[in-house]
């Protein structure tokens, strides 16, 4: 549906992006980023997020990420926060304090009654009234929702339905796909299939992270096809270090992963062992180090779960964690390190916005996942990859040393044909076609539009 923006005025988006910054959430980059975009194509751009007491239950928060964000994006903060990550005893509900097994099973039912999504469902009354309240104060021309949480559809099909509000749904890895199985993740006649099939049908255009996730939507709803878009995540160039580490293979050199850390502990366990029989194997890797970085567990978990025990177990082989690293600092990070170590989870539905910045960093990459992985599809012409080998322990050791002796033999020419590889992967490439090609299908004037 074309919608042309009234007359003199701006286009206005309203944008559901829960989990925008100064949420310390992997999917923050990718909102800030689109939000941005928006406002560069001028576009009048109001955000609608969770509050910042909903993000310090969860993973937490990085405020430096508010640096990034273009000063004439307006964001609007719900007052929403999740009950079940409360771990303050003092706030139970008396439900919760005499049975919280029973409170928890409740509570899931409640969450679920109002919208498939278990954890996020309960938010839909409140995320409904939002997007009317902010279109009826300043009218909608597109609203731009990202997915998950998936209740987020609900409120846009809320807006579509009473205002006929065009929208874009940013379904990221999908919701009907389980993209770590690569399994259909519920049937079409399942409430969250109808919910999916509904909202779709209607869709201005469909964005996926990759294109086996937008192959299956294309297959699952061949009539909105021709509205599915691959737009990867790509990497943000302030996480690019200017400067590459020289190696010293003498003193060791320094292994490095920056990211979540919520694969599966039996995956953490091979890499781990790997790295063991690893530096037993090479005496440069066993002068070396491996630092983990980045959250582990949320809520009441965090730092506190079986990965955390695993990573604290492995000190004596020189494995180190140490937590979050705030945006601001995460090209230095990189810089310290001679070596990338590249764990995902699941296969060929998989990419992980991850790979593109450890790309672009220049560094070797030491891959730890399935073959049979789209992130090997994107790495394939890395000069400095060691490979996608699976997950056995004793080819990850290969792995680890083959990393090394990238590291300390690699020319200036090969880590410049890495970067250059990954520059086609930089987040704004990918996003600024996609917002441009929403905004001319809303309407809005060709001539207006940046060049």
């Amino acid at each position: 549906m074309r919608r042309t923006p009234r007359a003199g005025g701006r286009p206005h988006v309203i944008y559901l992006a829960i989990g925008f910054p100064p949420a310390a959430k992997s999917s923050s980059y990718r909102l800030r980023a689109t939000a941005n975009q928006f406002a560069t194509f001028g576009w009048d751009v109001t955000v609608i997020n969770l509050c910042e007491a909903a993000w310090e239950r969860e993973f937490g928060l990085d405020r430096t990420l508010m640096d990034g964000v273009d000063p004439r994006v307006r964001i609007v903060e719900l007052p929403l926060v999740r009950q079940d990550l409360e771990t303050d005893v003092r706030r139970f509900p008396e439900a919760r304090a005499v049975d919280p097994a029973r409170w928890r099973a409740a509570h899931n039912r409640r969450t679920l009654a109002s919208f498939p999504d278990p954890v996020f469902g309960g938010f839909r009354a409140a995320l409904e009234q939002a997007v009317v309240r902010v279109h009826r104060r300043r009218p909608a021309d597109l609203l731009m929702t990202s997915c998950a949480p998936y209740v987020n559809l609900a409120a846009t099909w809320r807006l579509w339905a009473e205002h006929r509000v065009p929208y874009v749904v940013d379904f990221r890895d999908g919701w009907s796909i389980d993209v770590i199985s690569g399994e259909e993740a519920f049937g079409a006649d399942s409430v969250a299939g109808r919910w999916e099939q509904k909202v779709l049908a209607d869709a201005l255009m469909v964005w996926c992270v990759n294109e086996p996730i937008a192959d299956f939507y294309r297959e699952r709803y061949p009539d909105v096809a021709d509205r599915v878009r691959v737009v990867r995540n790509g990497y943000d160039a302030d996480s690019v270090p200017s400067r590459t580490h020289v190696p010293d293979p003498a003193h060791g050199l320094t292994y490095g992963y920056l990211g979540s850390i919520n694969f599966p502990p039996d995956m953490l366990d091979s890499i781990l062992t790997g790295w063991r029989m690893a530096r037993r194997m090479d005496p440069v890797v066993g002068r070396s180090r491996l630092e983990f970085h980045g959250h582990v567990g949320a809520g009441s978990l965090r730092n506190a779960n079986n990965h955390a025990e695993l990573l604290y177990e492995h000190a004596e082989d020189d494995v180190t964690f140490g937590g979050p690293v705030p945006k601001a600092d995460v090209d230095a990070l990189y810089a310290s390190w001679d070596v990338a170590l590249l764990p995902l989870v699941g296969g060929r539905y998989v990419t992980s916005g991850k790979v593109y910045e450890v790309m672009a960093s220049g560094l070797p990459i030491v891959s730890a996942h399935e073959i049979e992985h789209d992130a090997s599809n994107v790495l394939a012409d890395h000069p400095l990859w060691t490979g996608a080998v699976g997950l056995d322990s004793r080819d990850l050791a290969k792995s680890f040393i083959a990393g090394a002796e990238f590291a300390v033999h690699a020319t200036d020419a090969e880590r410049d044909q890495a970067r250059e590889h990954a520059r086609q992967y930089a987040r704004v490439a990918q996003l600024e076609p996609a917002v441009r090609a929403v905004t001319e299908q809303v309407g809005v004037p060709i001539g207006a539009l940046p060049r």
